[in-house]
């Protein structure tokens, strides 16, 4: 016997509502016109405040994540896909709405000729339906796209921004990595991953935000990058910076430059780096440790301070270094 939903009082509609996951709450919402009315509904009296919207697009896959808790896992609820990766192939002509709609990767997922308006769609749904604004992006290097794209739908700044490179080697990688740099702006994270070529500078600014995480092929940035971006935390794989411009940095850092960074971590390219310091850095060599918490997400790390430097207002931080990395950890 079919449960009349519609006519189920307010408060005990709520309370079947809570016990749904998000993708169930929207492959619910398709049933009907109504049904999708009253679970908008719901949620515009009741905003669903810790809940977190990713937007996804990579590998010419779309879809829209949910995160309900800092401690849980993202769900995806919405996916869109070509319409030429259907196991077994549909003509247009049977699409409603211009897609076919079938249940895949635990959700429903639309199939479309056009991939990117299949992806504007599904995140569109899942704002008006919940009411929330999107959290975070994931993207990879061939969906510039929807960086404006989200800046024009909404006034609040991302959280997160991930960038992730393909296997797919690109001509124009340094002109887009550029663009990505001035146009993405999230308060939190921001990952970037991008192949560029040796000759790629960068010239603008970035922040403010709490990490920044350069995740491969960092040999772009530059001391006069490192002292312009804005960032609690800035970590670099494939780091080329040299021991003189390291030595500029804590000139700058003791003089009161760059006060808001915490953390500073380099991985070098190349496993060469050699502890020189100038005297006039008053650094001295020690034997403290510390534990440093992430400002990003709260994970734990230890610093075996192998060194210690002050600043001029007192404040003080540890430098653990060798061949392969450089750490500056600042303590309040």
């Amino acid at each position: 016997m079919p449960f009349p939903i519609l006519r189920t009082p307010s408060v005990v509609l709520s309370e079947i509502i809570s016990l749904l996951e998000p993708n169930e709450i929207v492959t619910a919402s398709f049933c009907s016109k109504n049904v999708k009315h009253l679970l908008k509904r719901h949620y515009e009296q009741r905003k669903p405040l810790e809940w977190r919207l990713f937007m996804i697009d990579y590998k010419s896959w779309g879809r829209v994540d949910i995160k309900t808790s800092k401690d849980e896992e993202q769900i995806t609820v919405l996916s869109a896909d070509n319409l030429s990766e259907l196991n077994e192939p549909i003509p247009i002509s049977h699409a409603s709405n211009g897609y076919i709609t079938t249940f895949e990767y635990n959700c429903l997922t639309w199939f479309m000729k056009d991939q990117v308006l299949g992806t504007k769609m599904i995140v569109d749904y899942v704002r008006d339906l919940f009411s929330i604004d999107i959290f975070g992006v994931i993207l990879d290097r061939n969906r510039t796209w929807a960086i404006d794209w989200v800046n024009n739908r909404q006034e609040k700044i991302l959280h997160d921004f991930v960038w992730y490179k393909t296997a797919e080697c690109n001509l124009d990688a340094d002109e887009i990595l550029d663009y990505v740099l001035r146009n993405a702006r999230a308060s939190n994270y921001c990952c970037i991953e991008a192949s560029v070529s040796d000759n790629f500078k960068f010239d603008g600014k970035l922040g403010p935000m709490r990490e920044l995480y350069i995740r491969s092929n960092g040999h772009w940035i530059t001391l006069n990058n490192i002292i312009n971006f804005d960032s609690i935390e800035i970590v670099v794989r494939e780091s080329r910076i040299s021991v003189s411009d390291l030595n500029l940095f804590l000139r700058h850092w003791r003089a009161g430059g760059s006060s808001r960074l915490k953390l500073l971590h380099l991985y070098f390219e190349k496993h060469t780096f050699q502890e020189k310091f100038d005297e006039d850095l008053e650094v001295v060599k020690t034997n403290e440790e510390r534990v440093y918490r992430r400002s990003c997400d709260g994970a734990e790390m230890i610093v075996y301070g192998g060194y210690s430097i002050q600043r001029t207002d007192g404040v003080k931080a540890l430098i653990q270094c060798d061949l392969r990395e450089f750490i500056l950890a600042v303590w309040v």
